[in-house]
């Protein structure tokens, strides 16, 4: 018997939709089965692996250690095989229907908002509804398709493609520089002589740190500010309005460069890379709508 025979893989789209909905009716429901046949395919998965999968009570369904390693192991070669097999197929799939996306709210703003007329000018018969939300959420649970998010995925059980990188610079206006000067190096960031503008991240509350990077150089720096900030756009503006310095994503800057409206410092450290993702769930198969999306936003940042 081959190892990916079919009942193993059945047995490991059932155990995503457990892990995806928090429960087996949540999975019967999604995978359009009756709940006990969602149990028989865990139980001939588990005599399958030789392993538990999941500790089960009559309130909650949780991964068990070992099903946690198989399932971390597993998925990212589940995620390959749909990737591949998508791409063979999707060109013979009509891009039509509704398409929900949770997209991070500074990449919709600056980069995917003034430019989704040219794609759905190319699809005139798909409806795309964007929300714009600080974190990723319940994919699933939230009726979403895809979400497009910054920064290195977390152990989840859908499907990270990652998109593209984008530099990050530190940042500041004119009119900053003119009252506090010009700092030469990033570690002036620590001393008090500057005001930076931190900004919180959404899951752990704490400001993001801040890094420069210079080929294989990382410096990691703490810088000192009064201000910080929980909205991307709000970093944008009051950086605009010379109240410090800030670390923003080379994509989108194009405009605030070409106008004087802001200086790039440190050109020396400019090397970091933050990613952009996007996620969907690791049971579907890619609708030929979503892969035609990943295709447009990939291609964005060639138009920087």
């Amino acid at each position: 018997m081959s190892v990916f025979d079919s009942h193993l893989l059945e047995g490991v789209d059932v155990m995503a939709a457990v892990v995806d909905t928090k429960s087996f009716g949540g999975a019967a429901e999604v995978l359009d089965m009756s709940q006990s046949g969602v149990s028989r395919a865990v139980s001939r998965l588990e005599a399958r692996l030789g392993i538990r999968v999941f500790d089960r009570t009559t309130r909650s369904v949780r991964l068990t250690d070992e099903g946690r390693q198989f399932y971390d192991q597993v998925m990212p070669l589940i995620g390959a095989l749909v990737e591949v097999t998508g791409a063979a197929a999707g060109n013979a799939q009509k891009i039509q229907g509704r398409l929900r996306v949770n997209v991070d709210p500074l990449f919709a703003r600056l980069v995917l908002g003034p430019r989704l007329g040219t794609f759905m000018d190319s699809h005139p018969e798909l409806e795309i509804e964007l929300r714009s939300k600080e974190d990723l959420g319940d994919l699933v649970g939230d009726g979403f398709d895809l979400a497009l998010r910054f920064g290195n995925p977390q152990s989840s059980s859908l499907v990270a493609r990652k998109l593209f990188d984008t530099r990050v610079f530190a940042m500041a206006a004119p009119a900053y520089l003119e009252r506090f000067g010009r700092p030469t190096h990033p570690r002036e960031l620590e001393t008090g002589a500057h005001r930076c503008i931190l900004f919180r991240e959404p899951v752990t509350g704490r400001p993001f740190p801040w890094e420069f990077h210079q080929r294989r150089k990382r410096l990691v720096v703490k810088p000192q500010g009064a201000l910080t900030v929980s909205d991307p756009g709000t970093v944008y503006s009051t950086c605009l309005a010379g109240l410090g310095i800030a670390q923003l994503f080379e994509l989108g800057l194009d405009e605030y460069i070409a106008s004087n409206q802001l200086v790039q410092l440190f050109p020396n450290w400019a090397d970091q890379r933050f990613p952009l993702y996007a996620y969907y769930p690791s049971r579907h198969h890619i609708p030929a709508k979503t892969r035609a999306f990943f295709d447009f936003v990939g291609s964005l940042v060639d138009r920087q």
